[in-house]
C-alpha cells in the first residue's frame, strides 16, 4: 500500500463540520464592512519578492526567516504573500486606484509564513484585512478602530478583548527617538539577548516588542516614543483617544506597542486577549503614510488593519454562538419511481424557492439508512417520498429537530409549507 501524503506542517484543512463557524464569521465581518461603505479587492497569492523586502523591511523576522520564497522557471524571485497590505498597495498603484482618490478597501484570504507552528500560529493562516487611502486626519484612524469594535459586537466577542493603542510619530520623530533609544540600549548591552543585539543597528524599535522575560525590566525602563512626539502627532493621537472615550470604547495606551513591520507611523493599535495563550493578538493595524510612495506611487496617506481568522474562530468556539443550519430539508426516496419523481420534485422546489437548501438522497439504500443520513446532514426536515406517497400525491414531512407530529403535505403545497 502506498504511503499517505499528508498536509504540510502548519497548514490545516478546514473540514465541513468546521466551515459553518468560519462562514458565520466571514458573513458578519463582510456585513459590517459593507455597511461602512468598504469594497472588496482580491489580490494574487504570489508576488515579486522585492515587494515585501521594500515594504516590510529587510531587517525583520518576516523577510529574514519566514517568507516562502522561490525562483520560478524564468529565474524571477517570487514569494507567497506573508501579509496583505503590500499586495493591496501594489494593486492600487498598478491599477490607478490611489492617486488623488479616497479608497476604502477590504480583502480576505490565506497568508504564508514559515514559523514554528503552535496554537494560533500557522504557516498558512487566514486574514481579513482593511486598507484605506487618501485620508490624512485622525478621523479615519478612529473609524477603523470603531469598525473593529462593531465587528466584535456582531460576533459576540466584546468581552475579553482589550484595545491597546500607541503613536509611533512621524519618520523624523522616530529617527530622533531612535538615537535616544539606541544610546539607552547600548549602555545596557550586557542585558540584551542575541536577537536584540542584532536588531540594535537595523531596527532598534523592535527590541521594545521582545517577548524575552529576562529583558522585561530593561524594556519597561526605556525612554518612550510618546514622550518625544511633536505637537501634530500628539494632537492626532489625542483626537483618537477623545473619540474612543466619546463612543464608549475602552482602551489602554501601550507605549511598547511598535508593531512588527517597518512601514507604520503615528497610530498603531492591537486588540488582544488572554484566552489564546501566547498568541493573544487577534487584530492589529495602524497608519502607514509613507508606504505608497516607497513602493513607487505618489505620496498617499493610508491606514488599515488585519485580523487573524483562526484566532477569532477559536474564540467563537468558546461561545454559545450557533451557526445557521446548513440544510433545510433532506428528501428520502424509497423505490425506483419515487427516485425518478423525487429528482423532478427537488428541481421544481428549487425553482420556486431559490433560497431553499435541499439535499436529494442519491445512491439507494433502505429507509433506516436514508433516515440516518438525513439526520446526520443537519437538516431540519426529512421529506419522505415512496410509492404510497406518490399514489396519494403527497410527501410525508418529519421534523428532525423538534418533537412534532409527522405531517402529510400535498405535492403542490410543499413550496407553501416552506414559505411559512
Amino acid at each position: 500500500m502506498a504511503k499517505n501524503v499528508q498536509a504540510i506542517r502548519g497548514m490545516h484543512d478546514i473540514l465541513p463540520s468546521q466551515t459553518p463557524l468560519w462562514q458565520l464569521l466571514e458573513d458578519r465581518v463582510r456585513d459590517v464592512l459593507e455597511r461602512y461603505g468598504y469594497q472588496e479587492i482580491r489580490m494574487p497569492l504570489v508576488e515579486q519578492t522585492e515587494l515585501f523586502k521594500r515594504s516590510i523591511g529587510e531587517v525583520t523576522d518576516i523577510v529574514e526567516k519566514e517568507m516562502y520564497t522561490f525562483e520560478d522557471r524564468n529565474g524571477d524571485s517570487l514569494t507567497l504573500r506573508p501579509e496583505g497590505t503590500a499586495s493591496c498597495v501594489r494593486a492600487g498603484i498598478e491599477n490607478g486606484l490611489l492617486y488623488n482618490q479616497l479608497q476604502r478597501l477590504w480583502y480576505q484570504g490565506p497568508m504564508f509564513r514559515h514559523e514554528r507552528p503552535q496554537k494560533g500560529r500557522y504557516r498558512q493562516f487566514q486574514q481579513i484585512g482593511v486598507e484605506t487611502f487618501g485620508m490624512a486626519g485622525p478621523d479615519i484612524d478612529l473609524e477603523l478602530i470603531l469598525i473593529t469594535h462593531r465587528i466584535w459586537q456582531a460576533l459576540g466577542l466584546s468581552d475579553g478583548l482589550e484595545l491597546q493603542i500607541n503613536s509611533l510619530g512621524t519618520a523624523d520623530e522616530r529617527l530622533a527617538y531612535r538615537e535616544i533609544l539606541v544610546e539607552y540600549l547600548s549602555s545596557n548591552l550586557d542585558q540584551l539577548d542575541e536577537d536584540s543585539r542584532r536588531r540594535l543597528d537595523g531596527n532598534p524599535l523592535r527590541i521594545l516588542d521582545s517577548k524575552n522575560p529576562d529583558m522585561r525590566e530593561l524594556i519597561a525602563a526605556a525612554p518612550t516614543l510618546m514622550d518625544h512626539l511633536g505637537d501634530e502627532s500628539r494632537a492626532h493621537f489625542d483626537v483618537i483617544c477623545a473619540g474612543l472615550e466619546a463612543t464608549g470604547v475602552d482602551y489602554v495606551i501601550n507605549p511598547r506597542l511598535v508593531r512588527g513591520l517597518d512601514y507604520y507611523a503615528r497610530t498603531v493599535f492591537e486588540w488582544v486577549t488572554d484566552r489564546l495563550g501566547a498568541q493573544g493578538t487577534v487584530c492589529a493595524g495602524g497608519r502607514y503614510d509613507g508606504l505608497v510612495e516607497q513602493l513607487g506611487g505618489h505620496a498617499t496617506t493610508a491606514v488599515g488593519f488585519a485580523m487573524g481568522v483562526e484566532r477569532l474562530v477559536a474564540l467563537l468556539e468558546e461561545t454559545n454562538i450557533e451557526p445557521e443550519a446548513q440544510v433545510d430539508a433532506y428528501l428520502v426516496l424509497m423505490g425506483d419511481e419515487p427516485q425518478r419523481q423525487g429528482l423532478l420534485l427537488a428541481e421544481k422546489l428549487r425553482d420556486q424557492l431559490p433560497d431553499l437548501r435541499l439535499i436529494t438522497h442519491c445512491g439507494g439504500g433502505g429507509f433506516k439508512s436514508q433516515f440516518k443520513k438525513a439526520d446526520r446532514s443537519g437538516a431540519r426536515y426529512a421529506l419522505i417520498l415512496g410509492d404510497d406517497e406518490l399514489e396519494k400525491g403527497i410527501v410525508s414531512v418529519k421534523n428532525l429537530r423538534e418533537q412534532a407530529e409527522q405531517q402529510e403535505i400535498a405535492l403542490d403545497q410543499l413550496a407553501e409549507f416552506f414559505k411559512k
